[in-house]
């Protein structure tokens, strides 16, 4: 079979014709593949930007709940009288009200000089101790316990206890008085929180 000049000239029509069908297949294939590999960058982007909005308002929202609680402890600690100087003549009074109170037998004391506590409070606050030496004569271990209550539900300052020795005493059974059973001596501390002064944020 004989192939003419002009058949020859049809195929070759016809392979071009396919050659460029192949070509535009290809390059819509290459296309489309570029066109989903974009947009799966697009929505990584998307989901990367959204992730650290999410992030950012998280961190804004557990910033805000701390300064509200900040806001309400220092509202809280302030109403009970906590923050500011210390209130050493007040502290008396409410040593002398107490022995009144639960008929303590005796009751001395020695109050040392303020000084900065270790670790600051920040936001330009310090807290501050005035340790107290207390002596008290008791009848009742429970005379002690319902003592230091006493202190820590009224004293305009946070009471914290650093040791109690309790040492038995012999009574006295000839006296007619209630004689003590128990002698105590404590060291509390009265903590205040009051606002750092330039001298002392150099120290």
């Amino acid at each position: 079979m004989k192939f003419a000049q002009a058949d020859f000239r049809k195929i070759q029509i016809s392979a071009l014709a396919c050659i460029v069908l192949i070509v535009a297949g290809a390059g819509g294939v290459y296309f489309a593949h570029t066109v989903a590999k974009a947009a799966r960058a697009d929505r990584t982007l998307a989901q990367n930007q959204r992730n650290d909005i999410d992030n950012k308002l998280k961190r804004v929202r557990n910033e805000e709940t701390e300064i509200k609680e900040k806001s309400a402890l220092f509202h809280r600690i302030s109403a009970q009288g906590i923050i500011g100087e210390e209130q050493r003549l007040e502290w008396i009074e409410l040593l002398k009200a107490v022995r009144e109170k639960r008929k303590l037998i005796d009751l001395r004391y020695e109050l040392e000089p303020q000084r900065p506590l270790d670790g600051a409070a920040g936001s330009g606050f310090s807290f501050f101790v005035s340790p107290m030496r207390v002596h008290l004569e008791l009848l009742h271990e429970e005379d002690l316990t319902r003592f230091l209550d006493d202190l820590r539900g009224q004293a305009k300052a946070l009471i914290q206890p650093r040791n109690c020795l309790l040492s038995r005493q012999a009574s006295d059974r000839s006296s007619a008085m209630a004689a003590p059973h128990l002698f105590a001596e404590c060291r509390i501390d009265w903590i205040t929180l009051r606002e750092t002064r330039p001298e002392e944020k150099k120290k």
